[in-house]
C-alpha cells in the first residue's frame, strides 16, 4: 500500500464521516463511489488500514478513523487546503482549478513547508471554498451552518461555504456572482425539493436547483428562518 493511497483513504474517510448519522461509521459504498472503483477493493483497502490501527472497521456498521487515522487525514487535509488558498492568493488560480492541483502536490509537501506558506498568508482559517483549515497542532474548528435548502422565503443571509462541488459547478457558481462572502435572499421557491430563485449581491436574481442548494452553507441575518444545520 503506497503512502498516497493510505493518505487519500484516510482523508476521504475524514470528509464522509460529516455527513453520517451519529452513532454509525462510513459505508464502503460511500468509499466506492467517491474514488469510482469497486466495493471489493475499498474492502481490501480497508483491511489493510484497520491491520495498521488507522480506522475500525466493521461490515454492516462501516468505517470511523482511530486517533492515529484522523491525525494523518487532518494533516492531509490541512494541507490541501492551504494549498488551495496560496494557489488562488498567491498564483492566481481561480477557485475550480486548485483541487485537482492541491491533489497531486499535497503528498509531497513536508509539514515545514505547509506552515511557511500558511504563515506567508496570513494564517487564514478557511481556503477559498469556505471549508475550515486546520491548524498546525491538527485542530480544525468545524462550525454547524445552514444550507440554502434550510432557510425559509425572504432569509437573508451570507455565503460561507460551498462544500465539495465539481470544477464545472464552481464555475457556473463564480459565472453568476455566487461566491464565499456575497450576500444572499431568498426570493421565490416553487416547491418543497424545486429550484430556489436568489438575489445575489442585490443585483440579480438567478435560479439555484436543489441538489445544489443543498452544499451551499450560509450565516443567516438570525436565527429566524432556519429549520437546521448542515454539518
Amino acid at each position: 500500500m503506497s503512502s498516497k493511497a493510505l493518505e487519500d483513504y484516510l482523508k476521504i474517510i475524514y470528509k464522509l464521516e460529516s455527513s453520517v448519522p451519529k452513532g454509525k461509521g462510513v459505508q464502503t459504498s460511500s468509499i466506492a463511489e467517491r474514488l469510482s472503483i469497486s466495493q471489493a477493493s475499498v474492502s481490501n483497502m480497508l483491511k489493510k488500514l484497520a491491520e495498521k490501527k488507522l480506522i475500525k472497521y466493521a461490515p454492516y456498521y462501516g468505517v470511523t478513523l482511530t486517533m492515529s487515522g484522523r491525525k494523518i487525514a487532518l494533516n492531509m487535509v490541512r494541507k490541501h487546503r492551504v494549498l488551495e488558498q496560496y494557489l488562488v492568493e498567491r498564483l492566481g488560480y481561480s477557485w475550480d482549478e486548485v483541487d485537482s492541483e492541491a491533489e497531486v502536490l499535497e503528498h509531497a509537501m513536508s509539514d515545514k513547508l505547509t506552515n511557511r506558506m500558511w504563515e506567508v498568508l496570513g494564517k487564514p482559517t478557511h481556503d477559498p471554498h469556505g471549508s475550515p483549515i486546520p491548524n498546525e497542532l491538527g485542530e480544525v474548528a468545524e462550525c454547524s451552518l445552514p444550507s440554502l435548502c434550510d432557510v425559509a422565503l425572504g432569509q437573508k443571509m451570507v455565503v460561507r461555504r460551498i462544500k465539495n462541488r465539481s470544477p464545472k459547478e464552481l464555475r457556473y457558481l463564480a459565472s453568476i456572482g455566487l461566491v464565499t462572502g456575497v450576500p444572499l435572499e431568498v426570493t421565490n421557491r416553487s416547491s418543497e425539493k424545486g429550484p430556489f430563485r436568489v438575489l445575489i449581491n442585490h443585483q440579480a436574481e438567478q435560479l439555484i436547483d436543489y441538489q445544489l442548494a443543498q452544499f451551499l452553507l450560509v450565516s443567516c441575518e438570525s436565527n429566524e428562518g432556519t429549520k437546521g444545520h448542515a454539518e
